[in-house]
């Protein structure tokens, strides 16, 4: 319960900040990654005036080790992460790469259409913690497949 209110804490902070809450066939399997769970709980819909349908909300600590790879996925619901050691490199749909260093702040958008792969290029693990903000019901990340402009050269 005391992670729960912690969790609640947090989202309270992000939407006076003015944060908004707003499966694919060939998925790309990641690799070196682990994550730890460090909080996780239910929103009830009406619970809370700025969470109209309720919110699966949850706390990760994400690990990437050297080479490797979340593997190409998107989210259902908002994140944000904080870069809390390494370099991680974050290509989206259009897979420009945009590179994230050790205290920058990692907002992502919900849906398939901001289908995105993390990529940990340097010689140290890229350590993450991740709000995620999911609608009730559905999964932390959903597998996709690359796009052709991933493709091998």
């Amino acid at each position: 319960m005391r992670s729960l209110t912690r969790v609640l804490v947090v989202l309270a902070a992000l939407a006076t900040l003015g944060a908004v809450i707003p499966a694919a066939a060939q998925a790309t399997p990641s690799s070196g990654v682990t994550a730890v769970t460090l909080a996780e709980g239910d929103v009830p819909a009406g619970l809370l005036p700025f969470v109209p349908r309720g919110v699966h909300v949850a706390v990760r600590e994400i690990t990437i080790a050297p080479g490797g790879s979340t593997g190409w996925h998107y989210h259902d619901g908002e994140l944000i992460g904080l870069v809390r050691a390494g370099t991680l490199t974050h290509p989206g749909a259009d897979c420009v790469p945009v590179v994230y260093h050790t205290g920058d702040i990692i907002k992502e958008p919900a849906g398939q259409a901001n289908t995105h792969v993390g990529r940990n290029l340097g010689t140290g693990p890229v350590v993450l913690d991740v709000l995620y903000l999911i609608p009730l019901g559905k999964p932390l990340f959903e597998d996709a497949p690359a796009p052709a402009c991933d493709a091998p050269r």
